[in-house]
């Protein structure tokens, strides 16, 4: 599972990074991003306009939006079986712009948060699935779930899922309408270990109030 994520860095070099235009909209750095929230995406039908979407998909023909609520995560193996991600697997996919993403290890002394991410500290995207759901008075939200996938080795000791962080050469893919579900499902796998970092945290990334750079800093620095 993914239920809390990164995203600071700099929308200057997320526009560079991923050759895509800024939004006109309100931003701040997220170091504790969390469902509900508004999270910078590139969708497959706009792949150079990055997009503040809702996190905590909503299916476009669900009756209730608190089903967003359920729907943060999508497992990679079973896409094309549930009906809340099969069509948005076939038409609407998306790159989530993140930085790291905590998860937490069960120990006999309880919960133990994790920063992870990758060793250049560069941004990356996760796989995910989108979709457009519109009230019956004309309200439209947007929204986006995670693709989470088994864990590598560098995370398998924390927790035994994660995240799909697309290798950079597999995003435009992931976004390519013509390469179809064979491709996708291909790519949809964990990322290299030994690319990866992962440290404890302070406890304070709990709570989704909190939100400041402290949260990423190496416990044994503090």
């Amino acid at each position: 599972m993914c239920g809390r994520y990164t995203i600071f860095t700099e929308p200057r070099r997320l526009m560079e990074r991923f050759r895509a235009e800024w939004p006109d909209a309100p931003w701040q750095p997220r170091y504790n991003a969390a469902p509900t929230q508004p999270l910078p995406v590139l969708l497959n039908k706009d792949p150079r306009r990055i997009r503040l979407l809702r996190w905590g998909l909503i299916p476009h023909w669900a009756e209730d939006p608190a089903i967003g609520n359920r729907l943060i995560n999508a497992r990679a193996e079973t896409l094309t079986q549930r009906p809340s991600f099969r069509e948005a697997f076939r038409r609407r996919r998306c790159l989530v712009l993140a930085d790291g993403f905590y998860e937490w290890q069960h120990t006999p002394r309880g919960r133990i948060p994790y920063w992870i991410g990758l060793q250049d500290r560069e941004p990356f995207a996760f796989a995910g699935l989108w979709d457009r759901w519109e009230s019956p008075e004309g309200k439209i939200i947007e929204s986006f779930t995670i693709i989470t996938t088994v864990a590598n080795e560098r995370v398998a000791p924390i927790h035994d899922r994660m995240p799909v962080i697309l290798l950079p050469e597999h995003e435009a893919i992931w976004l390519d309408d013509a390469a179809g579900p064979r491709a996708w499902q291909e790519i949809l796998r964990p990322y290299p270990a030994d690319r990866m970092i992962a440290y404890p945290v302070s406890a304070r990334v709990n709570s989704p109030r909190a939100d400041d750079p402290t949260l990423i800093q190496p416990l044994s620095e503090r």
